[in-house]
């Protein structure tokens, strides 16, 4: 709620932009007032950073329980299941499992950071553009977006892969990306076809703010909401849609190391190894869990028909 004097003293001044910027900084404070009582945001939070120490220092958490060198190997130990100094046990090269689930997490979380940084950034723009503009750049943007929609995720995602000889953590990232804005976009286009007739936006068009102005200053904070929740469940489908990539072998390449390699390899030998399988599953579920469930926090949290 906003508080009453300031909302008085901003009508009395004629001033309705100041009025939304006070409503829009309370819905953000209420917002944050209730996503500190829910203890699926304080979990999820909580995991995430974890997971994003783990994947910032991998070496330093490797070592706790281990040699930390995922790539010292002893054919000796192929295939043997925990024990101590090695929590997870040995993959088939006989190297250290916790270890390469440890090192796996970075270009894991990494190509799922990357692709909804990218994919927010342009979602937000061309939504942006589409719904302030309308006419002919609407129109443009709608088109691109039909085009995109017409191709299966996963499929576009192989037929894309296949062109590229050396595939790193930038390319899939990218091709991940580029299959993930249309969505955003048009959540953004939406807000944006909603608020730009809004008193504030047209007070301030009225002041003499240029429409670049207007869209940063105005329209773009009181849209973003529903585009950073949407971004925010998006990470945890990367980093799954990566994972099921490289499982089918149009992702990362041996001697990388990352989550979906590991269950490809490890596939084959459930019924031998399935500590091979379990660790490196496990840890990716969790991390998509856990993106999952903070993107429905903040959904709650910033929509009022929730509250």
């Amino acid at each position: 709620m906003t508080e009453p004097v300031a909302v008085d003293q901003a009508m009395a001044a004629g001033q309705p932009a100041v009025l939304a910027e006070i409503s829009e900084g309370n819905l953000r404070r209420d917002a944050w007032l209730l996503l500190r009582g829910k203890p699926e945001f304080l979990i999820s939070a909580t995991l995430i950073l974890v997971l994003l120490f783990i994947a910032a220092f991998p070496g330093l958490v490797a070592s706790l329980f281990g040699h930390g060198d995922p790539r010292v190997c002893d054919l000796a130990s192929s295939g043997l299941g925990p024990r101590a100094g090695h929590p997870f046990g040995f993959d088939l090269q006989g190297c250290d499992l916790y270890a390469n689930v440890i090192y796996g997490a970075r270009p894991s979380i990494s190509i799922g950071l990357l692709a909804t940084s990218t994919s927010f950034v342009v979602s937000a723009v061309l939504g942006i553009l589409a719904g302030y503009h309308g006419g002919f750049v609407d129109a443009a943007v709608s088109r691109l977006m039909d085009v995109f929609f017409g191709f299966p995720f996963i499929l576009g995602g192989i037929i894309i892969l296949t062109a590229f000889p050396h595939r790193t953590v930038w390319t899939i990232a990218f091709v991940l990306a580029l299959f993930s804005w249309p969505t955003g976009t048009r959540l953004m286009r939406s807000s944006a076809l909603a608020l730009r007739d809004a008193d504030y936006v047209l007070a301030a068009r009225a002041l003499g703010a240029s429409s670049p102005r207007v869209m940063i200053r105005h329209v773009f904070p009181n849209a973003v909401a529903p585009l950073l929740v949407l971004s925010t469940l998006a990470v945890g489908g990367i980093i799954a849609a990566e994972a099921s990539l490289t499982f089918l072998g149009v992702g990362l390449r041996l001697p990388a190391i990352s989550w979906g390699l590991q269950l490809s390899v490890a596939q084959g030998y459930l019924r031998q190894y399935p500590h091979m399988l379990f660790f490196p599953a496990l840890f990716l579920s969790l991390t998509v869990l856990a993106f999952i469930l903070l993107g429905d926090a903040l959904r709650d949290a910033f929509d009022p028909k929730l509250r």
